[in-house]
């Protein structure tokens, strides 16, 4: 165990490969059970799928962890020499870009898995697009399933250019982005050099992993905790329960709850079923404040210090990226805003400006509408009140999804807000 930790995202098409490669960088790095690795493959031989036993694995895990009731199922951990890494929601989550834009998966840093048979795809466009929109700072470029390609080299070549042409387009510097030859699937290049890659000289994954530079933790901003989910308990009373994302929740603290507008002492501070004297980022918590019913907060609250209460917006100015909608976006479109943990209606009140996403200057002042591909300025009134940050000020508030009809419309960063 290393006493430094990153937030892992592992990002790209969906048929990439993506789910075979955490099944393998868990299996190589001892975080899985040989005799669970064992079982898996049987099961996979018998259904005729020999070979896909770390894809199984992360399948099955998931359902497990389904069926298990955690407060957090979208996370799975390994360890190397430098760092505990968290996989901040595991590739076929099918919340994944959801979780990864509200900042329910803060990654400190991504490894972009591209198909050396399949190159740059659309998925691939738009979890880099929203990688660089949330700023995620290093990516490493897996270019998997080299085994399929024959470990050719001209083959990899040509899968670089096209996501350092991608990458050019969204403005993400090339310089912090590395590209590994890989096969998940046989094991090239994950824990140890191939030999089928003898023109590669480069570091191999684990090695890119321990060598990205170690997140700030975001203990000195104020503490924000949004709650996930409130229960009644025995003995304790009211129990509030959410990940701390920035400041540190001590007992003894006087908290806010907003946009409920209500708070008190914390009395208990509880974290994998033992008291603890305090909780800092990443933390799942559940606590217990004096005098707070039931009835008082609720999911999608944020907990902050009673003297830097949570924000509380009136309306917000925010960037978006349109990533799928059917038609035209227009003022006066009230899709769902999922912020953190909450869910509320927003009303879109105007397009303030449409943005040139490959150069980020201004294209058009007040556009009638947007559309797929546009990025844009707009001014968002929440339909009940919201609590959200700036993401200048504190980004892991600062972040949302907009979805409608069943799915992520569009992602975007809180540039400004208007207080209640």
């Amino acid at each position: 165990m290393s006493d430094r930790h990153q937030n892992l995202a592992i990002i790209g098409h969906v048929d990439h490969g993506k789910s075979t490669l955490v099944g393998r960088l868990l299996y190589e790095t001892g975080s899985v059970p040989e005799h669970v690795i064992e079982q898996h493959k049987e099961e996979a031989e018998e259904k005729g799928k020999g070979g896909f036993e770390f894809a199984y694995v992360m399948d099955n895990l998931a359902e497990e962890r389904e069926r298990g009731v955690t407060i957090d199922i979208a996370h799975q951990e390994f360890s190397t020499d430098a760092y505990d890494f968290t996989i901040v929601d595991c590739p076929g989550h099918r919340d994944f870009v959801k979780n990864m834009i509200t900042g329910a998966s803060q990654a400190d840093n991504a490894v972009l898995v591209v198909a050396a048979d399949d190159g740059v795809a659309p998925q691939t466009r738009e979890h880099v697009f929203l990688a660089r929109t949330l700023g995620i700072g290093e990516l490493i470029v897996g270019v998997n399933k080299m085994d399929l390609v024959d470990y050719s080299e001209s083959d990899y070549n040509q899968v670089v250019s096209e996501v350092e042409d991608l990458l050019n387009q969204v403005r993400f510097g090339t310089e912090d982005a590395s590209f590994i030859p890989i096969s998940a699937f046989e094991g090239d290049n994950i824990a140890e050099e191939s030999d089928n890659t003898d023109w590669y000289d480069g570091d191999i994954l684990l090695e890119a992993l321990n060598d990205l530079p170690e997140p700030e933790p975001p203990t000195d901003a104020p503490l924000r905790l949004p709650i996930q989910d409130v229960y009644t308990i025995d003995g304790i009373g009211t129990v509030p329960v959410g990940r701390v994302e920035t400041g540190i929740l001590n007992v003894g603290d006087n908290v806010s709850f907003q946009p409920s507008d209500v708070g008190g002492e914390v009395k208990t501070v509880e974290m994998h079923h033992e008291e603890v004297p305090k909780a800092e980022p990443g933390d799942n918590v559940g606590f217990n404040v004096r005098g707070i019913g039931k009835d008082d907060i609720r999911r999608g609250d944020v907990c902050g210090p009673a003297d830097d209460p949570p924000t509380v917006a009136e309306t917000f100015q925010a960037q978006i990226v349109v990533m799928q909608h059917p038609s035209v976006i227009t003022a006066g479109y009230t899709p769902v805003f999922h912020a953190h943990t909450a869910q509320v209606a927003c009303t879109i009140e105007s397009i303030d400006q449409k943005i040139d996403p490959s150069s980020g200057e201004v294209a058009e002042e007040n556009p009638d509408f947007i559309q797929n591909g546009d990025a844009a300025v707009v001014t968002i009134r929440p339909q009940k009140p919201l609590s959200i940050e700036p993401s200048g000020e504190i980004p892991e508030l600062g972040s949302f999804a907009i979805r409608d009809m069943g799915q992520t419309i569009a992602a975007g960063k809180v540039l400004d807000v208007d207080e209640r």
